[in-house]
């Protein structure tokens, strides 16, 4: 694959710049009104979902030219391409793949103006590492599904409004991946109830969700019907492929390698220490592979061809490089590393101990490692199944 790029596409990275020079909050994230206006704005150029169709609000852009505006946002640590982070990263592109014409006049829009947001039904207490076992079941009465059941470890339940939903439609399967749908909910139906799980942090980004005779319309199936975890496949595959999670990994190490040198072990900066240092460079290495698996993802869509459990390589190494930089990060800090925010003492203003206690929102977000392990070996190096 030829990674050269046009000069129509270097006009293109050149035009990104530009607008950034111009539009960029000069405070970061951190000025929500400014932010607000920076979403307004790409909105109005059509970056957000740059690479979708037109007809449905996307910017019809190349697949290159979406990789080029997204590296160069990530190195200016621009604010994210669009408000809504699920609706854009999986739920949007399952409902361009398998979604009917009035579905997708309903909910793209809002999604690309970011107008609320959605979360992912997807495990259950006895079906997370094993989410085809999954037991929530949705009869079909009439033109309605009737759910009863309970999700847990569901992302932003607390404030979305809408939820994507795999739900057991038929029992009576020889392969349990059968028998899945995927539903579409409001998450103000009647019978709905959200339930905040906090983390050691004080955070509460996980819920548990419950489902008693919760009626959800026929027209609000994604696919058809015992078909759902074709969908859920092509959502997880978009979800694991973002090359962008390169950059903010990246963006972690660097601000490690300077707290490495403000920070002293043995008398001298800890920059300076043989152990850390070769701690950096495996890390380095580490991202490099990230971003060269990134590329054969990039190459496989630049062909025509779907992405598939391959994508798994790439939410592993984040999940284990989220973990093992923070921990890099307090041992680099030494005693100072078990003080909270709020102490003058603490570097970073407690940063890296805010990143110790809520790691699993990363980690365990789209599949645990061990879930991950278990579609590598099985699907892509045909090992037996576990």
């Amino acid at each position: 694959m030829d990674f050269n790029f046009t000069p129509e596409e270097e006009a293109f990275r050149d035009e990104v710049r530009a607008f950034l020079d111009e539009n960029l909050p000069e405070n970061g994230t951190r000025d929500m009104e400014a932010v607000a206006e920076f979403q307004r704005r790409i909105r109005e150029k059509r970056w957000v979902g740059f690479s979708w169709p037109k007809e449905i609000g996307g910017g019809g852009g190349s697949i290159m030219e979406q990789v080029i505006l997204k590296e160069e946002m990530a190195r200016r640590k621009a604010p994210a391409l669009g408000a809504c982070f699920m609706g854009l990263a999986w739920v949007a592109p399952a409902l361009i793949e398998y979604g009917t014409e009035e579905q997708k006049q309903r909910f793209i829009p809002d999604i690309l103006d970011g107008k609320y947001q959605w979360c992912t039904g997807y495990s259950e207490p006895g079906s997370g590492s094993d989410l085809a076992s999954l037991q929530c079941r949705a009869v079909r009465e009439g033109d309605e599904y009737i759910v009863n059941g309970q999700k847990i470890w569901t992302s932003i339940a607390m404030w979305s409004k809408w939820m994507i939903l795999l739900v057991r439609t038929q029992t009576d399967v020889e392969a349990k991946h059968d028998g899945i749908s995927c539903l579409l909910v409001e998450m103000e139906s009647p019978g709905l109830t959200v339930r905040p799980i906090k983390n050691m942090a004080g955070g509460d980004m996980f819920a548990e969700v419950f489902f008693d005779d919760v009626r959800v319309p026929v027209e609000n199936r994604l696919g058809e019907e015992n078909q759902g975890w074709k969908v859920t496949v092509s959502a997880l595959a978009h979800e694991r492929s973002s090359i962008s999670e390169v950059y903010g990994l990246t963006r972690s190490l660097e601000r490690i390698k300077v707290l490495a040198k403000s920070c002293h072990r043995n008398g001298r900066p800890a920059s300076e220490d043989p152990g850390f240092r070769s701690r950096f460079a495996r890390a380095d290495a580490r991202i490099e592979a990230m971003r060269l698996n990134g590329m054969r993802f990039l190459t496989k869509q630049l062909r025509g061809e779907p992405l598939g459990s391959e994508t798994s390589i790439n939410k592993l190494h984040r999940a284990q490089l989220e973990i093992e930089l923070g921990e890099l990060a307090l041992e680099i800090e030494g005693g100072l590393g078990v003080l909270v925010q709020g102490d003058s003492a603490v570097p970073d203003d407690g940063l890296w101990q805010r990143h110790a206690l809520s790691w699993p929102e990363v980690v365990i977000g789209g599949g645990t490692p061990n879930i991950q392990k278990n579609i590598i070996a099985e699907r892509v190096l045909g090992l037996p199944k576990d």
